[in-house]
This record gives C-alpha cells, structure tokens and sequence, in this order.
C-alpha cells in the first residue's frame, strides 16, 4: 500500500497540472482529475486534503516544470544580470501559465501563501541577496526583494489582462530597467543619484553579510550592529 502512495500522488498531480493549463481553474474538478489519474474522489482528498490543497500542488508542479525548462538553474558571475533573468522567468511563467499566476497571486489569504507563490518569492530574495552582498543595492534587501516582486506581479497580471493583439511587448523590460536604476548601483539612471546613496550600499552589503560572521560576535554585538545597519539603509 505505501508503496503506491507515490505514483498515485504524481498521477494525480499531473493530471490536475494538464488541466489546469488546458481548461483553467474550472476545469480542475475531483470528477475529471480522478478520470485522468485513474483515481476516485477518496484518493485525491486523502492525498491533499482539499481542492485547495490540490490546486497548490498542480501550480507548484508547472512552476517547477517550467524552471527546469527554462533555466539551467546555474547562476552568472553578475548578479545583476542574474537577477535581470530571475524577473524575466517569472513573468514569463505568468503569461505562459496564467491560470497558474491567478493562483499564485490572484486569490490572497492573510497567513497563507501557495507553494509556489513562495519558491518564487526565496527565488527572488535570493538573486537580490547575491546584488546585495556584491556591495550594489542601494536600500535593503527585504525592501528590494518586495519592490520587484510586487512589479513583477503587477506588470504580469497587466499583460494578461491585455488584448494580445495591443499588448506591449516592452512593457516587462522597461518596468524592470526603471526600477533597477532605483535599486542597483551600476545602472545608467542610478549612477546620477547623489554620492551620499554610496555608503548606504556599503551599510546593505555588510548587514547581508552578517550571519556569515555568526561566531566572530556575540548576540548582543550582532543585534546593535543589525540595528545600526538596518537603520544605514533606510
């Protein structure tokens, strides 16, 4: 019995993830996913609870599908232009599976986030992460990480509610160039901003640096220093 856990459970994710991307959302019902599968309705409930949870895992199996699919999971040596991909996949993901990015994004509950919704958000944090401690973000991690991830859904959901035949094909780069101007040190408009932002990269390089130096201070030291740096990048 244990053993057909697992290949009931795949079967059933991707017949709910091949729906999903055919018929939307509505097409994903317990009936159809069981027909496909092979399953009945207890086996679908039993593995994921509710349509909920099933809808969650079919969403995080495109979105896992589509990576491998789309990048060779290998970063450069800029994190610029690693994030400059980063942004450019998950808005590509969205308009490739946009039945997929309403799930993600379109239906919001306070305290629960889907399961892919979250790989893409520490995906993202991550790349911004890399931009920080290479000494070029100009305001804090978190505060970037939100700033993108919030444009990205925003010019996502903005190209698929557009008439494909009007839509703007720029729309994605230029929103993400005129907002890494703001964030990034290195680019064309932010080398314009003032000389005083400089040291506010070298507050946000260090505080994205400081869990590596754990053991070289005390709690007491790291926590007076994270406030310090923490209020540097404000």
């Amino acid at each position: 019995m244990i053993t057909e856990v697992g290949p009931a459970r795949d079967r059933i994710v991707r017949a709910a993830a091949a729906l999903l991307a055919e018929g939307g959302r509505e097409a994903v019902t317990t009936r159809a996913v069981g027909r496909v599968a092979g399953v009945q309705a207890p086996t679908i409930y039993r593995q994921f609870g509710d349509m909920r949870g099933l809808l969650d895992a079919a969403a995080s199996y495109r979105f896992a599908a589509y990576l491998h699919a789309e990048s060779s999971g290998e970063l450069t040596g800029d994190p610029v232009d690693d994030l400059r991909r980063g942004w450019d996949v998950q808005v590509g993901f969205g308009l490739t599976n946009p039945a997929c990015h309403a799930l993600m994004y379109g239906d919001p509950q306070p305290g629960r986030t889907p399961t892919a919704a979250r790989v893409a958000a520490d995906i993202l944090h991550h790349l911004v992460l890399r931009v920080a401690e290479a000494g070029r973000l100009r305001t804090g991690v978190p505060e970037a990480t939100g700033m993108l991830h919030a444009a990205a859904c925003g010019v996502t959901l903005a190209l698929i509610r557009a008439d494909p035949a009007t839509r703007d094909p720029d729309l994605s780069a230029r929103t993400r160039q005129a907002l890494l101007a703001t964030l990034v040190s290195d680019s064309v408009a932010a080398r314009a901003l003032p000389a005083a932002a400089d040291p506010v990269r070298h507050a946000v390089a260090l505080r994205a640096a400081l869990p590596q130096w754990a053991t070289a201070l005390t709690d007491a030291e790291r926590a007076l220093l994270t406030e310090w740096l923490d209020r540097l990048a404000a």
